[in-house]
């Protein structure tokens, strides 16, 4: 693998979602069929960098802020448009539109974006970090959203 040239940087991102009911569960269920088909069309997706797995293939047994009714997807990609253009894709899109039969309806930022350095695969205690930070001081150069994107720095 190819070094990234000194002071690269790639776009680091985590959301998690409050679960309505089990993973396990009927109501979950065509949420958990589309897991594979959607990380694969992420895995395969120009400008995809790395996401979290456990062995299973996904995040959904990875804890976050020790709450085992939230789940957690977090990944890192080339820039804001490569990851826009995966989120809004079809695959991805289509699972959106169920999330309000899935989970709760956020009352705090779930989900923030950060610059990484290049190659640098981030922790679930970094992203719970910028999640804080977010909803403690709101969108900086620290940690942003989609809406309120900063361009990269020196990570």
């Amino acid at each position: 693998m190819t070094q990234p040239p000194h002071g690269a940087t790639e776009l680091a991102q985590v959301n998690i979602s409050r679960l309505l009911a089990p993973l396990d569960s009927p109501q979950l269920k065509e949420f958990v069929d589309a897991l594979d088909e959607v990380n694969a069309v992420a895995d395969a997706a120009p400008g995809f960098r790395w996401r979290l797995q456990s062995e299973a293939g996904d995040a959904t047994a990875i804890p976050v802020f020790d709450d085992g009714w939230l789940i957690v997807n977090m990944s890192v990609w080339e820039s804001p448009e490569t990851l826009l253009a995966y989120v809004y894709g079809d695959a991805h899109r289509s699972v959106l539109r169920g999330r309000r039969k899935w989970f709760h309806h956020p009352v705090e930022a779930m989900t923030a974006l950060w610059w990484v350095p290049a190659g640098h695969r981030p922790s679930v205690a970094e992203a719970e970090e910028r999640l804080v930070h977010l909803r403690t001081h709101g969108p900086s150069s620290h940690v942003f959203t989609l809406k309120d994107s900063y361009g990269a720095t020196s990570a």
